[in-house]
This record gives C-alpha cells, sequence and structure tokens, in this order.
C-alpha cells in the first residue's frame, strides 16, 4: 500500500493527538491549488503519542472535516508515524522476477523486524542499481506493525473513505519540503537545510541535502506544553487555554511568564537537536538554514529567536507560498493553518506520482 499507485485524485488526511486535517489539491503544469481544506480537533484521549486509541471517534472527527471542507474525493492517503516505521535498504540480485523478489523481500525482512512477520506489514520499492556491484539492486523496506496499519484505516472507512495509500510521516515531510523550496537559496539545490515540525505532543527534526532526509529525530515536544502552561497559570480548561492560545485575550504577564519561556524551551531543542544531528556523522557541519513548521511556528518572532541563539537563519515555513488557494479552502483558514501542514501536504502530493 505504501508504494502504491493512484487510481484518482487523493485526500492528504494527518491525525495527530491534536486535530485531523485534511487537504486537497490539484495540479496545473508545475503549480499546485488547494481545492479544499478543513480541520477538526481530535476528540479527547482518541490519539496517544500518534497511536488511534478510539478510531469510532476519530472517524468521525475525520466525516466532520470531509463535510465542512466539501471535498468530493473518497480517497485518501494516510501515515504512520516514523517511531512505528522499520526502514532498511537491502540489496537483491538484479536477475530476479517481480515474484521472486518479493519473497526474497520477505525473508530478508524477517531478520530485520523484532516482532512475527504475521504481525507486520511491509512494502518494499527498488531505488536502482547498488554503485558498489551494478548486478545488485537497492531496494527500500518499510515495516510496521499491521496494528498500527489498521486502526489508521479503520478510522478513515467509519468516515466512508477509503485509505488508498498508507505512507511514513517523514517521507510525506520530505515530499512535502519540495513546496518549501521558494524559501530556500537555489531551490534547495546544493544547501543543507533543518526543517522542524512543531506538533502538538511531539516534533519532528529533519534535515535535508538537496531537498532529501539525511536525518531526522522525533522527540515528545509540542505546543500542548504551552496549553497546559496556560491552564495551569490561569485555571482554564484545556479547550479555553487552546483557545486563547491561538486568539488570544489573555493577562498581560502572559508574555514575559508564559510565552517567552516556552519559546526559550523551543530554541533548546532546536540547539539540542543540531548537536544530535553534527554528532550523527562524521564531517557533518551546521545547516544553511533552518525552517519552522507547525503551530507554534505562529507564535510571533519565534524564528528572530531561533537564529539569534544558535547562529543560523531562521524563517517560518510556508507549503502554501506558492499556491493558488480556492475561496472554499480560505474560508476554512487554510492560510491561518499553512504551517502545521506540511504532513498533509506531503500525502496530498501522492495524488500525482
Amino acid at each position: 500500500m505504501l508504494f502504491g499507485k493512484k487510481t484518482q485524485p487523493m485526500l492528504g488526511l494527518d491525525i495527530t493527538t491534536s486535530s485531523v486535517k485534511l487537504i486537497e489539491l490539484s495540479q496545473s503544469g508545475k503549480r499546485f491549488r488547494v481545492e479544499s481544506y478543513a480541520a477538526e480537533p481530535t476528540p479527547p484521549n482518541s490519539v496517544n503519542d500518534k497511536a488511534i486509541i478510539d478510531a469510532k471517534t476519530v472517524g468521525e472527527a475525520i466525516r466532520r472535516a470531509v463535510k465542512r471542507s466539501g471535498a468530493k474525493a473518497t480517497d485518501v492517503a494516510i501515515a504512520i508515524s516514523g517511531d512505528a516505521a522499520i526502514t532498511k535498504i537491502i540489496q537483491l540480485q538484479a536477475s530476479l522476477s517481480e515474484r521472486d523478489m518479493e519473497g526474497q523481500v520477505e525473508i530478508q525482512a524477517d531478520q530485520y523486524i523484532p516482532f512475527p512477520m504475521e504481525e507486520v506489514s511491509f512494502d518494499f520499492e527498488v531505488i536502482g542499481p547498488n554503485e558498489n556491484d551494478p548486478e545488485l539492486l537497492d531496494v527500500l523496506l518499510v515495516a510496521t506493525r499491521t496494528e498500527n496499519v489498521d486502526q489508521r484505516k479503520l478510522s478513515v472507512q467509519s468516515a466512508g473513505l477509503d485509505a488508498k495509500i498508507v505512507d511514513v510521516e517523514a517521507f510525506a515531510l520530505e515530499r512535502a519540503c519540495q513546496l518549501l523550496s521558494h524559501q530556500i537559496a537555489d531551490g534547495g539545490e546544493g544547501q543543507t537545510v533543518a526543517v522542524v515540525d512543531i506538533g502538538a505532543s511531539s516534533t519532528t527534526f529533519s534535515v535535508l541535502e538537496n531537498l532529501k532526509v539525511i536525518y531526522t529525530r522525533d522527540f515528545t515536544f509540542g505546543g500542548q506544553q504551552l496549553t497546559e502552561e496556560i491552564m495551569r497559570t490561569y485555571g482554564l480548561s484545556m479547550e479555553d487555554a487552546g483557545r486563547a492560545k491561538k486568539q488570544g485575550g489573555l493577562p498581560s504577564n502572559y508574555q514575559p511568564e508564559v510565552l517567552e519561556p516556552f519559546v526559550d524551551d523551543v530554541t533548546q531543542q532546536v540547539s539540542r537537536s543540531l548537536q544530535f544531528y553534527l554528532a550523527s556523522g562524521g564531517g557533518r557541519e551546521q545547516p544553511d538554514m533552518i525552517l519552522v513548521c507547525g503551530g507554534c511556528a505562529n507564535i510571533p518572532g519565534i524564528a528572530d529567536v531561533i537564529s539569534s541563539r544558535v547562529g543560523i537563519t531562521t524563517e517560518i515555513g510556508d507549503p502554501l507560498g506558492q499556491m493558488k488557494v480556492s475561496s472554499k479552502a480560505k474560508s476554512q483558514g487554510v492560510h491561518r493553518d499553512a504551517t502545521a501542514l506540511l504532513t498533509a501536504c506531503g500525502l496530498a502530493l501522492r495524488s500525482f506520482e
């Protein structure tokens, strides 16, 4: 399913602990257009650390998002988290038939997967000839526990949709980074760029070289921590704290006592991730720039603070920056949410492969 071919336009559907985000793109030449969009809050306790706990209530949220978006497509691309996936490049004989190759992949997969094969869903794609031995092919193997796939498919099916593609978030992010190339010198060619995608409960730190991911790290940290601090400081419910965080109206001490310490935490996480990256391989150097994405990217001045602390040019990543947007999607606030749409856009782009 991961490398399956699409048959008709697909919706990109990103399911997280805080929301389900659904986007539909169309293409004209090399330009994309947002046709429809909607986001719905994820019901409380229905998703925990990117694992779906209650597929039915998540499905109801997806159904509401589809209705609000006005999208007509019923096929969707969804993703499992990188933590839940095992990826490995293996080598196979180039002379193998497709059927024999599938059998060999399963035999090799058994060596790398720490679960019984009957509990595993896997797929593979031929990358190309091995550069050291032309008689071998490099093959990308991707595997996950079947329950990770089934819970997502069940949520989608209960919303009346069909999960045509089950992707991996890291692959979706890499695909979406072509939409950020307008913000990178030389369109990304010859550039090393760090992308920090701050979600509700987790953050993904990725480094791209020539728009290809060469390093990625997921860690527990996100905008939910700011929401919880607002709750504690001002005695608000989770819902009211989330609304106040986005819409304002908090007391005058909010910025110095709550927001600025949180931005400091973000900066420390970015700095720590950069150190992990530099230590992960010989000869690695600081990225040329940092792009900050996710809901927290909308905090005023956050890019400037990160840039001044880590000494690297930092901008807010906007995957919709070069796109036309339908009036229907504008009315749903797609521009307001643009920084948080990397994964959803990366999934929607599967329609055009």
